[in-house]
């Protein structure tokens, strides 16, 4: 392959993992689900790698290889390092934990691969003579003696008490070409270690392990342990350098003939293009390899945020559909016809005896109604009858509202990512403050439309006999207690004095309009008021959908990632 076609490709791998690394950037896990810190962790430990080490390394294979030399606590790594550089360029801590910039240590020549924010960008640089003032957030920089093309990075205790250490030993880790693990005969075998291995395994970092302190008298019993632990994990191809347990030199270092063997492993490395880019491009190799599951992990848990809210958004919907059935139902069971209204109905006709003389004949008893209503003011009967009836109605709304708002706050309680939503806005769990007014409102406006409805259906009847003995008022409670009945304009038997209340009011109506025009108009009546219902509960409704809208507006799709991670594969 040529030049220019090595080139291309390069190019369009950059590009790609750029707009991979904008799609993880734009990931966001706000609804607290039970694996959200899992994926939020990884979300950051990824763009971490693709910033400190991924990108930088794929945007420039010729830089210097960059060794992270890391362990556990006490394990000498500072020492180490001092000793291979021939002189104290990193401070070891006395105290522990120790909370200390990070020392990075290069060849004179390769100051311009570091003192830029090519590598761990998010770390500020310190040159060697400015006093370190104990930030972990710092990045030291030493120009040392080690070979040009190499570099050195003492790093954090990867098991420290105080997490920011650890994170950053993490951090660091992922940004090397070549982990540089330390422990110590007394320590190989302890846990964390051998996870941090494991994760340098799954991501293909290459690996050289420095055993430290090793008793002269075991040294072959333990180098033999530990290659089989090695060999076990995956590593038995790695480098593996023994230090004797022994005296330090003056200035803390360690006996030349200790890390004679490191040192000159590393410097062939360094002077060797070819080795050097063996290990550079397998271990970013292997970071590119482990993209498609990482990356693919953080698709799957944007995949769990929409599907959890897709749940609550349901819930939400649910419950005031629930509420909307409910105030459908309550227009039809007779309920608002007892009570206040029944007892306003009963002025409005002159008796409640009217009720028992309905079999007697729509005739007479239409005329006995209609003079007991000339020969008295109709209008305050009528405006009182409707008054009852708007309270009923608005006391219905109002009900279920209520009822809708503590459903679906307790729904999502027991719902994923939900309980945090309601706690956090307990205003949710009852109606909004302006509800009451609002359906009162609702209710007068839906009367004014039935007394329009009713005007137009008189038309040229508003002179007659029989509209006069009812007036426009009349008429429009009558059709509005015909809506509030399971009749709703159809003929049917007596039920109750509640029922008996809508049938009478529906042959005053016939004997006015005629059956069929009744039933158009209580059903017209009837859709017009649960329309305005519904868009009551929308309003209602979309509180908690504001509420999720907030919280999950942010944040690339799954699919959008999906693609991303695509474009990768295809580049590479």
């Amino acid at each position: 392959m040529s030049r220019v076609s090595e080139d291309v490709e390069g190019a369009r791998l950059l590009a790609a993992l750029q707009s991979l690394r904008r799609g993880v950037d734009a990931t966001a896990y706000p609804l607290q689900l039970s694996d959200v810190e899992g994926a939020r962790r990884e979300r950051g430990e990824l763009l971490a790698q693709l910033d400190d080490y991924i990108l930088p390394r794929a945007a420039a294979l010729d830089a210097p290889l960059l060794a992270v030399v890391g362990g556990s606590t006490g394990a000498g790594k500072s020492t180490l390092v001092n000793s291979l550089v021939g002189e104290t360029v990193t401070k070891s801590g006395v105290l522990r934990p120790t909370t200390r910039a990070s020392t990075l240590i290069h060849h004179p020549a390769d100051a311009k691969w570091f003192t830029g924010t090519r590598v761990l960008p998010g770390l500020a640089r310190l040159t060697g003579d400015q006093p370190e003032d104990g930030d972990p957030g710092t990045l030291r920089l030493v120009a040392g003696n080690v070979p040009q093309g190499l570099a050195l990075l003492d790093a954090p205790d990867i098991d420290s008490v105080v997490s920011a250490n650890r994170d950053l030993a993490r951090q660091l880790l992922s940004a090397a070409d070549l982990w540089i693990f330390v422990t110590t005969a007394m320590r190989y075998a302890d846990a964390v270690p051998w996870d941090l291995l494991q994760q340098a395994i799954r991501r293909g970092t290459s690996v050289a392990v420095v055993l430290d302190r090793v008793p002269l008298d075991a040294m072959e019993e333990v180098r033999a342990d530990f290659a089989s632990m090695l060999m076990e994990q995956g590593l038995g191809q790695s480098p593996v350098f023994a230090i004797a347990e022994s005296e330090l030199e003056p200035g803390g270092l360690l006996p030349g003939v200790e890390v004679e063997r490191i040192n000159g492993w590393l410097a062939s490395l360094a002077a060797d293009q070819h080795a050097r880019s063996i290990v550079i491009r397998r271990t970013l190799q292997g970071a590119l390899d482990s993209l498609d599951d990482r990356a693919a992990a953080l698709q799957a848990a944007l995949e769990r945020q929409d599907a959890a809210r897709d749940e609550l958004s349901t819930a939400a919907r649910d419950g005031y559909a629930a509420a909307l059935d409910g105030v459908a139902e309550g227009m039809q069971d007779g309920t608002l016809l007892r009570g206040e209204v029944l007892a306003r109905w009963q002025e409005f006709v002159g008796t409640g005896e009217v009720f028992r003389q309905l079999e007697a004949g729509v005739s007479r008893l239409r005329d006995r109604v209609g003079a007991a209503l000339r020969t008295r003011s109709r209008q305050q009967p009528a405006d009182d009858l409707g008054a009852a009836l708007q309270t009923g109605v608005a006391a219905l709304l109002h009900a279920h509202g209520e009822t809708a708002a503590i459903t679906v706050a307790r729904q999502w309680r027991h719902t994923p990512g939900g309980a945090e939503l309601v706690q956090a806005h307990p205003e949710l769990s009852s109606v909004s403050d302006g509800f009451a007014a609002e359906a009162e409102k609702l209710v007068r406006s839906w009367q004014d439309d039935v007394l329009a409805m009713v005007r137009e259906e008189a038309g040229g009847k508003r002179t007659t006999a029989r509209f006069l003995a009812f007036g426009v008022n009349g008429i429009a409670v009558l059709l509005m207690l015909v809506v509030f009945s399971a009749t709703a304009g159809l003929t049917g038997a007596e039920v109750g004095i509640a029922g008996g209340s809508a049938i009478l009011a529906q042959r005053l109506l016939e004997a006015v309009f005629g059956d069929q025009a009744v039933r158009t108009l209580a059903n017209k009546a009837r859709s017009r008021l649960m329309t305005r219902t519904e868009e009551l509960y929308d309003a209602e409704r979309t509180r908690f959908e504001d509420v999720l809208t907030e919280t999950t507006a942010t944040g690339a799709s799954a699919p959008t990632l999906r693609a991303a991670i695509d474009q990768v594969r295809v580049a590479r």
